[in-house]
């Protein structure tokens, strides 16, 4: 078969080669001690859409930082409490999208979350505040600035964030909380579930914000990745300070969250996939200690896997 990275058998035994901050450990227990200091203040508001089977609400909590931050919920009308409940991430620049497509995991009496990633293309806040350049892209916001501004250390804490205040409705089973999204939803699933280990289930596809430094050399800093190349353009153009750009890039580098995950995975997966190469997203699932299968689509890319989405509900369904 074609191949635009490794051989199988090699990504199955593949580690990354982006470095991980000496301190990795540190920094995220320090960003959850302050997400922790946080009054979520949070605020639900009922939508102009509705349906006979389900309540569906606006809902808004203060992130770290200050920022508010919106997802849409929907909670299941006349089911048995507390119920499983689903956390959905969307892929970048995106946003929660509509609510008609949420409606299959209410049928079935769970509550959904979909969140608005900050800054992107929904309703949740970006504050601002850092130092250096904005240009395009979130993974280099803050790369100019100490490592606790970088954006997506905020980003992963909403999600940790909005997974906790689902644990505590009264209508959501905690020891039933579920996570899945694709692309950059896929990175934020594994986000979630490393910093809320509660997180029983979680389903990530394609997952993007891995093994930067791999990225690189694989010549693929384009597309989702391409503000890798306008940093590196702009602020070191002779590459002299490569290896501190891509270790401070280490702190929000999903793989080396991977190990603190608990709950058990699904993980989708096409091998000609050139926008989030292969090796990155094994880089990834190798580190995953928890019970984990993968499902690989050999002629597929970044694009919708066939039978993926009814794999994920069925696997949410397992008891």
């Amino acid at each position: 078969m074609p191949l635009v990275d490794m051989p199988l058998e090699h990504l199955k035994k593949y580690e990354g080669v982006s470095p991980r901050p000496a301190d990795f450990d540190a920094y995220w227990d320090r960003a959850l001690t302050e997400l922790r200091a946080v009054d979520p203040q949070i605020e639900l508001v009922p939508s102009s859409f509705q349906v006979p089977y389900a309540e569906c609400y606006d809902l808004y909590f203060t992130g770290v930082r200050g920022a508010r931050i919106h997802a849409k919920y929907i909670k299941p009308k006349n089911v048995p409490e507390p119920h499983p409940a689903v956390l959905q991430f969307h892929g970048y620049t995106g946003h929660s999208g509509n609510w008609q497509d949420k409606l299959g995991y209410a049928a079935l009496g769970y509550s959904f979350f979909s969140l608005d990633c900050r800054g992107q293309g929904g309703l949740s806040e970006d504050t601002g505040g850092v130092k250096g350049n904005t240009h395009h892209g979130h993974i280099i916001r803050g790369l100019s600035d100490q490592p606790d501004q970088l954006l997506f250390r905020h980003i992963f804490l909403d999600t940790a964030q909005l997974a906790g205040i689902a644990m505590q409705m009264p209508e959501v089973d905690p020891d039933r909380v579920m996570a899945m999204g694709g692309s950059q939803g896929g990175a934020l699933t594994i986000a979630c579930a490393a910093l809320e280990p509660r997180i029983k289930k979680l389903a990530p596809v394609f997952p993007f914000l891995s093994d930067y430094k791999r990225v690189w050399q694989m010549d693929l800093a384009k597309d989702a990745y391409a503000e890798l190349r306008t940093y590196f353009r702009h602020f070191d153009p002779q590459h002299k300070r490569e290896e501190e750009i891509f270790t401070k890039l280490g702190y929000i580098d999903i793989q080396f969250l991977a190990a603190r995950i608990r709950g058990e995975v699904l993980f989708g997966t096409g091998l000609m996939d050139t926008i989030c190469p292969p090796s990155t997203q094994f880089a990834v699932y190798n580190k995953i200690t928890s019970p984990k299968r993968m499902e690989i689509y050999p002629d597929y890319g970044h694009e919708d896997l066939p039978s993926f989405a009814d794999m994920t509900m069925q696997f949410f369904l397992e008891k």
